[in-house]
């Protein structure tokens, strides 16, 4: 059974997507580290003043050991403009009839 985590930060939108341009290398690095460790789907959005991560993982533990030891993350975050403490939200994935 899967897991769906959400994270959401406030930040400097304009410096999340710079960073994403000049250095997309680095986002593919943390991407393959997230595979190998059980994430299964990612998806970045950017709104008003926050920047959210959706992603699907095998289970909480393997996202959370992921996310707590992976040191390039919080590094990315301060130089993206990071303004707040990650908001974390963990659910266990359902299927459901309208799924896609």
């Amino acid at each position: 059974m899967s897991v769906l985590v959400t994270i959401l930060v406030h930040g400097d939108t304009d410096k999340f997507r710079d960073i994403m341009a000049r250095d997309p290398d680095r986002f593919r690095t943390i991407a393959d580290d997230a595979r190998s460790r059980g994430a299964i789907h990612h998806r970045f959005g950017v709104g008003d003043g926050y920047i959210l991560a959706v992603d699907e993982w095998e289970t909480a533990e393997a996202f959370q050991a992921f996310f707590q030891t992976n040191a390039d993350i919080p590094k990315l975050m301060e130089e993206a403009g990071a303004r707040s403490e990650p908001q974390i939200t963990l659910a266990e994935a359902v299927e459901s009839p309208d799924q896609f």
